[in-house]
């Protein structure tokens, strides 16, 4: 029976993923702010450590993705409404057996594609609604990618809004930020049938990506509103101070992860 993770046939052609590795390219709008380590401390497992004092522990990035993604065949780029997605995701840092690692703390995507996908990474993915402001270099319906182009972006979920930002440019940047720039290190948990709090998954998991093409990096300032919802904690990670805002087109390729423990 085949099929990455499911349905399961004899072909595995109904399977709601394609076989790895899994291509990403997409535009990313992040803002990076500091908020009370404390906040970051809340919501990460017992087994992660906050980055040292030193490390800028109360750090957070939250990124918007236009994403574009496809396995080996690229069978998804001609059936676009397999290929395209969105998400909205907020990263923070911390220490496993004494490495840096990346720890993506929430997340909603939405399509069920990307849903599913990121749970065989670990990621906690949602549904969500996302939208962003897309660059043109054609006509006056949008920002330029130079001094004075301005982004917006939402993330909404169960007919609530949950953040509001933009991004407007001032120049060239020499990176998108440090928080999100270290191998990611999640969780992968699956309860077991009887629901006896009894996890039959429980594992802590490793990666990064391969055949990473990074495009050019702009810099600026930035917003960010984290709203309340009574099924969401994101306004948990509310800033404090905003560090800046940026663009960059990414590409990236997804061959499997490595598990830690």
């Amino acid at each position: 029976m085949r099929g990455l993770p499911f349905p399961r046939t004899e072909s595995g052609r109904a399977s709601l993923l394609p076989p790895t590795p899994w291509h990403y390219s997409g535009d990313l709008l992040t803002v990076e702010y500091r908020t009370d380590p404390k906040n970051v401390r809340a919501v990460l497992p017992p087994d992660l450590e906050l980055v040292h004092e030193d490390e800028d522990p109360g750090a957070v990035a939250f990124i918007w993705a236009d994403w574009q993604s496809c396995g080996d065949d690229g069978a998804e780029l001609l059936d676009p409404v397999r290929s395209q997605y969105k998400e909205a995701f907020v990263v923070v840092r911390c220490r496993y057996e004494g490495k840096v690692y990346s720890r993506c703390v929430f997340i909603w995507v939405d399509k069920d594609f990307a849903l599913v996908r990121g749970y065989l990474q670990g990621y906690p993915k949602k549904i969500g609604s996302i939208h962003q402001t897309r660059p043109i270099t054609a006509g006056s319906a949008g920002p330029r990618l130079e001094p004075g182009g301005k982004f917006g972006m939402t993330l909404a979920a169960s007919d609530r809004r949950l953040a509001n930002a933009t991004v407007t440019l001032e120049g060239p940047a020499s990176s998108n930020g440090f928080v999100n720039g270290h191998p990611m290190v999640h969780h992968r948990w699956f309860p077991r049938i009887e629901l006896d709090g009894v996890d039959s998954l429980s594992e802590v998991v490793t990666m990064s990506g391969t055949n990473v093409e990074l495009g050019p990096v702009f810099g600026g300032s930035a917003t960010l509103e984290l709203l309340e919802s009574p099924t969401e904690e994101l306004a948990l990670l509310a800033p404090k101070e905003i560090l800046g805002g940026y663009f960059r087109t990414v590409g990236t390729t997804f061959a499997g992860g490595r598990t830690l423990h």
